[in-house]
């Protein structure tokens, strides 16, 4: 008998074949080169526009736009393809969380306190603090700024298992007498699933951006 989590382990315990899935955005993400663009080019154009409308209120760099609309896509798309069958879900894994926040949490750092190390030290102390509290303030902040990228990991990788969960527990229940109210239970949740999987790339990549905003 199995555990509940064993379906989040790759099926290949060699080479770990199943995390090629991190590459499947270069495969399902239209390409520029066909003459006519389908309705899948012009669907990712519309969410682009959006989402730069969105980054451009949110931070004034012009390369963290870049970059979090291209972590929106990798997120999302890893997302929403482990919900089918047979397919590896990496962003259930905290490897694959951690490994997408924590580098640009440690860019901001470097370049913040190395470029804007007054206004960094701003951050951490808002203006009009009383000088009683001054130094708690100072450790709120700062134990704040630290645990961002595991914020953002654990939010993510939390909420790709949690539902991921319940589609593994409906999906066992499988008996003739109770298949008329499981399966349309199951549906609700895949559609319910998917909405997920868009959102939590969303705050992804929206965090990612409003982080980015507090560098001058």
């Amino acid at each position: 008998m199995t555990s509940l989590f064993s379906s989040f382990d790759p099926s290949t315990s060699s080479l770990q074949l199943n995390w090629i899935m991190m590459f499947s955005t270069l495969i399902i993400m239209p390409m520029n080169f066909w003459l006519k663009k389908s309705r899948i080019s012009m669907m990712k154009k519309k969410i682009e526009t959006k989402l730069n409308e969105e980054f451009n209120n949110a931070t004034n760099h012009k390369e963290m736009i870049l970059m979090s609309t291209s972590l929106f896509f990798l997120i999302s798309i890893n997302n929403v393809t482990g919900i089918f069958p047979y397919n590896f879900t990496s962003t259930s894994h905290m490897a694959m969380s951690m490994s997408l926040a924590l580098p640009m949490w440690l860019i901001f750092m470097i370049y913040g306190w190395s470029k804007f190390t007054n206004s960094m030290f701003k951050h951490l102390l808002p203006s009009g603090t009383p000088s009683m509290i001054m130094p708690m303030m100072i450790l709120i902040e700062t134990t704040g700024n630290i645990i961002r990228p595991i914020s953002l990991s654990v939010r993510l990788t939390a909420n790709m298992i949690a539902g991921h969960l319940l589609m593994t527990l409906l999906g066992n229940m499988n008996e003739n007498k109770t298949l008329l109210l499981i399966l349309p239970m199951q549906i609700v949740l895949t559609m319910f699933e998917s909405s997920i999987a868009f959102i939590q790339a969303y705050v992804f990549s929206t965090l990612i951006t409003l982080y980015s905003s507090e560098i001058p």
